[in-house]
């Protein structure tokens, strides 16, 4: 008898140790429409949840926190909501795809920060036709926010490649150049050559040419 007295006292404390540690709803998927985001870029988290229990389920909230680090240090924290009407139900078995618009400050400091996506979610009684909260579910992903410098240092790449391949374009020019007044040169001398050659040829023949005279 004492032994069934204490399994009825342990029963109900270990219903409510197990219950938190059940999952109705999971946020499945959590992803932004972006890779990688600008200092004072806007953009949205897509958030798939499921409900994966035997009853319906509704989402009566859906945030997403991050905490911004300005360059001075300086932290805040911001809040946005998802565009979806809410409360949303899902039905048992069934998931749902929802959208979080967020925007970023001017001067929020470049990295990775985590995000702190949360939904509340609250379980339909069917005896009394109620509803009430079930669970918290979360998820955490990375926002990757890209340094302003990396924008002027990819500019300045390209103007560094336009400036190499103008200055190999040029130096390709002076080549051609020199190469047709070296050209130039040496047909030059071998015209001046030649000229002389057959100048001194004229002459030699000339005085060949000349006729003897004898004198009496």
């Amino acid at each position: 008898m004492p032994k069934k007295r204490l399994l009825a006292m342990l029963l109900p404390f270990l219903f409510l140790v197990i219950i938190p540690f059940v999952q109705a709803t999971a946020i499945t998927a959590c992803t932004f429409d972006k890779d990688t985001y600008n200092q004072g870029g806007t953009g949205y988290i897509i958030a798939t949840i499921d409900n994966d229990e035997e009853y319906e389920i509704r989402i009566t909230e859906l945030t997403a926190t991050i905490n911004y680090y300005y360059y001075d240090q300086r932290a805040y924290e911001q809040k946005f909501e998802t565009n979806a009407t809410l409360p949303a139900e899902i039905q048992q078995g069934n998931s749902r795809t929802f959208y979080i618009p967020f925007s970023l400050p001017e001067y929020i400091a470049s990295g990775c920060t985590t995000v702190y996506v949360k939904a509340i979610t609250e379980r339909l009684n069917v005896d009394t036709g109620n509803w009430h909260i079930v669970e918290q579910v979360t998820f955490q992903p990375l926002l990757y926010i890209e340094s302003p410098y990396k924008e002027q240092l990819e500019e300045q790449v390209t103007i560094n490649d336009q400036l190499e391949k103008q200055l190999y374009q040029q130096q390709a020019t002076n080549k051609n150049i020199t190469n047709m007044m070296f050209l130039f040169g040496v047909t030059t001398l071998v015209f001046a050559a030649v000229t002389v050659l057959l100048v001194i040829l004229n002459r030699r023949t000339r005085v060949f040419s000349r006729p003897i005279v004898y004198s009496e």
